[in-house]
């Protein structure tokens, strides 16, 4: 394994001047004539840092947080309006965070200009002082509306919501951990308690909506997609909860090449959206927001990462 420095060093290089050719053709613009905001996102990139190796059983020279800059900076210089969020677990997985704990994840994600991303389970696996030590590197929100972390090591580093503007249009976004019980032993989590996610979501929605005026809202979640034991998860919170036009989620590893679109208490539609893990693939949903009556016009599709020949995958439009 390189150093740090010598990885930042060409991570920021490869950003800089890689070309992402588009698939079959395609390029990275959409067909809405009007104001349109454009959402990418990751999940559970697991300090998957290089691509997976070519002699991989699984992923063979997939991946690579420099293709996904190259990418995401090219979408940046074509669209106007670009969010970039995750949806948690970026501590995990190789030997980057074995040696640096996440702060070099951390690090590389701020280069990038994320937005946000919610705190994933792994962020814990180090303990709060590890989680706190490498949080020091992001130079951008990490969210958990539902975690109690007062007179915590977290605490300076852990908000529940952001609101961002585009042209007018306002988007909030807060986050929604996982539930500890079972997934985090408590000598990792220490005094941060973790509290009932959908009481938690009415609330955040409540004040985002009717306090913060947005005309939208994202959550991002590290539930996990979908589950048959009882857990709340990303189908339920859609479900359960009004006012959330968006979930980005994580933890399950769910490879969805299509978002789902879950009614939610009000009659509208949720988009339940998650792109698996490791970095491999980085979604994209692009939203009309030229003048919204009910719910945008949505394109979905997502970008498979392989290297040379990056591939715009998935291109469906739908008004949910």
């Amino acid at each position: 394994m390189i150093s740090r420095k010598d990885f930042l060093k060409q991570a920021s290089a490869l950003a800089a001047g890689s070309f992402v050719p588009m698939y079959a053709g395609s390029n990275l613009m959409n067909g809405f004539a009007g104001k349109r905001l454009t959402v990418l996102y990751t999940n559970d990139t697991h300090a998957r840092l290089d691509p997976f190796p070519d002699n991989a059983r699984r992923f063979a020279g997939l991946g690579g947080i420099a293709r996904r800059a190259s990418l995401v900076k090219k979408v940046r210089a074509q669209e106007s309006n670009v969010l970039l969020l995750d949806g948690g677990d970026v501590f995990q997985g190789t030997p980057w965070f074995d040696v640096y704990g996440g702060k070099v994840d951390l690090e590389l994600m701020t280069g990038m200009n994320y937005d946000a991303m919610v705190v994933g389970n792994h962020e814990f696996d180090r303990g709060l002082d590890g989680f706190a030590e490498a949080a020091q590197k992001a130079g951008f929100p990490i969210l958990a509306s539902n975690y109690l972390t007062r007179n915590t090591p977290v605490n300076p580093y852990i908000q529940r919501q952001i609101v961002k503007e585009f042209d007018g249009f306002r988007v909030g976004i807060f986050g929604i951990g996982i539930q500890f019980d079972g997934i985090v032993e408590r000598k990792l989590h220490g005094n941060v308690s973790s509290h009932d996610p959908i009481t938690v979501a009415r609330r955040g929605v409540e004040s985002l909506r009717e306090y913060h005026r947005c005309d939208y809202v994202i959550c991002l979640s590290h539930l996990g997609f979908q589950y048959q034991n009882g857990r709340t998860d990303d189908i339920t919170l859609a479900g359960s909860v009004a006012g959330i036009d968006m979930i980005i989620g994580g933890h399950t590893h769910t490879f969805l090449d299509e978002p789902v679109f879950i009614e939610n208490p009000s009659g509208k539609k949720t988009i339940v959206t998650q792109m698996g893990h490791s970095g491999i693939r980085v979604g994209r949903l692009d939203l009309d927001i030229s003048g919204l009556n009910g719910n945008p016009v949505i394109e979905s599709r997502y970008y498979l990462i392989d290297g040379e020949s990056t591939s715009l995958r998935g291109q469906q439009q739908t008004n949910p």
